[in-house]
């Protein structure tokens, strides 16, 4: 096809999955072929979910690949702050998928962003010692580099604070939620509410601990990406060995180091878990961090896990409200990520119930 023909299959492809915004982010794209749009050029899109695609546009002399993402405005913004100001004053500038165009959709309501696609080696894929390596030196060069630098308070406004507030906040909207529930459920989702209720009091009654010891042991703020999950870890070769980059920067917040290193915890196989914990010790050591103990650190990684997870109640709850059925699959879905939930390492001897260990 064509540009022009390029341009128009985007955009029906676009407007059969009911995306918003599909003129503009054909604009950008058109802009972005410029001078190498041919009478060879050819086009695949990709569907990873909804608002998120590859777009592959190629032809005989030339090829190229983009990620197509579509936010609300204000993660947006977020978004490109830390791309295009945050990363580069840590010097990490080169650490994420480049930003290369915008588009706003006419109304306001979304923006779409065109990232440099950095390929399919996700540490999801690639889970081998050298790239887990180079992913735990990336997050703790990014910690470390951050930690009372004076861009925090301007992320801070822009985004949220994964401290101890996150905790609270977390637990107490998802308790609030459940009980605004309390009639009309399917009895599997009441089952999951009134064990969830059980498990969120529970936290509760053990907040001030857990704020006590994020105080004494937690470290200082710093910048977190906010969503380590293998997914979001990039990798690719070069003569120096394997580099790392992260994306997804929707969730980047502040607050101490063990939210993030939770995520990259509970997320490694548990006979790995030691080892990681090892090697990002090592790497911040090094910078002159001191982390605390097993058993400190599992009370820190399950205190932010718990939150992350009872920030998800209300959404299905809401969901239930509106007659969305799905509302009462993510309820019981969430019920068993509690119930599995336990500190990630082992031997620890924190005061966490000894049924709650494991996952």
């Amino acid at each position: 096809m064509n540009a022009p023909d390029v341009r128009t299959g985007l955009r029906r492809r676009l407007q059969r999955w009911r995306e918003p915004g599909a003129d503009e982010v054909c604009a950008v794209v058109q802009d972005l072929l410029g001078a190498n749009a041919d009478s060879a050029q050819t086009m695949r899109l990709q569907r990873f979910q909804e608002g998120v695609y590859r777009l592959r546009i190629g032809s005989e002399t030339s090829r190229r690949s983009v990620i197509l993402k579509r936010h609300e405005p204000s993660i947006a913004q977020r978004d490109r702050l830390a791309i295009e100001r945050w990363l580069p004053k840590l010097g990490l500038g080169d650490r994420c998928a480049p930003l290369l165009a915008a588009a706003a959709e006419r109304r306001g309501l979304w923006v779409w962003h065109v990232y440099e696609d950095l390929g399919s080696e996700s540490l999801a894929v690639r889970r081998s010692r050298s790239s887990m390596q180079a992913a735990i030196d990336l997050v703790a060069t990014l910690h470390t580099r951050a930690a009372r630098h004076s861009i925090l308070p301007e992320v801070r406004r822009h985004s949220r604070d994964h401290g101890i507030d996150f905790f609270f906040t977390s637990v107490h909207d998802a308790i609030g939620a459940l009980n605004g529930a309390a009639c009309s459920l399917p009895r599997d989702a009441e089952v999951a509410r009134v064990r969830l209720l059980g498990k969120l009091y529970d936290l509760l009654e053990d907040a001030p601990r857990r704020a006590q010891a994020m105080a004494d042991v937690g470290g200082p703020d710093t910048l977190l990406h906010g969503d380590l999950w293998p997914e979001n870890i990039f990798l690719t070769s070069n003569g120096d060995g394997i580099r790392a980059q992260l994306i997804d920067w929707d969730h980047i917040s502040v607050g101490p180091a063990s939210y993030d290193l939770s995520t990259v915890v509970y997320r490694t196989p548990a006979e790995e878990r030691r080892w990681v914990l090892e090697r990002y010790r090592g790497a911040v050591e090094a910078q002159g961090w001191k982390l605390p103990a097993v058993d400190e650190l599992n009370l820190l990684f399950h205190t932010a896990e718990s939150a992350r997870c009872a920030s998800c109640v209300p959404w299905p709850v809401i969901a239930l409200k509106e007659g969305e059925e799905w509302g009462a699959r993510h309820l019981v879905e969430i019920g068993q990520w509690f119930e599995a939930l336990g500190p990630p390492l082992p031997d620890g001897s924190d005061g966490i119930e000894a049924g709650e260990r494991g996952r």
